[in-house]
């Protein structure tokens, strides 16, 4: 994990398709990465949005329970010394197709929700990531929408 870490942060090859390559478990890592700054938007990652990013990862990439422990750690330690999201974004927008930036996009969405409330850092970070991501507007709208029509309680 931590050379894995080392390849992300580390000089790149001048190889271009060395460049376009990178392991799972960078992209776990990534996208880790960038759920935790969602949730931290608010100054307060509380036990729901913790949960959340959890359950994301597991289901989002088939990790076992220790291997999601071990990559969102990983990742809090990363977006605490984190400067910029662009290095995880353009990782994950190389790596998952349209339709996958978009389900990134519902995650981040579900974090967001997952404490309740929807603060105006959150909505910013959404506005940003969703733009390196080349993810429209009215997609994310759409993402956003079908994660609060998902968490209505049914009647």
């Amino acid at each position: 994990m931590l050379d894995s870490l080392k390849k992300l942060f580390g000089p790149k090859s001048t190889n271009h398709e060395a460049n376009k390559k990178h392991s799972v478990n960078e992209l776990h890592l990534a996208s880790s990465v960038i759920l935790i700054e969602a949730a931290r938007m608010d100054d307060n990652i509380d036990n729901h949005e913790y949960a959340s990013i959890i359950d994301l990862i597991r289901s989002r990439f088939d990790l076992s329970e220790e291997e999601v422990i071990s990559v969102v750690e990983l990742a809090e330690q990363v977006a605490e010394n984190a400067v910029e999201i662009s290095k995880f974004t353009s990782l994950i927008r190389d790596q998952f197709d349209h339709e996958e930036r978009i389900e990134m996009i519902e995650m981040l969405w579900h974090v967001v929700y997952a404490d309740g409330k929807v603060h105006d850092h959150e909505s910013n970070l959404l506005r940003r990531v969703s733009g390196l991501l080349y993810v429209s507007d009215r997609e994310s709208g759409e993402a956003r929408k079908r994660v609060v029509s998902n968490s209505q309680p049914s009647m």
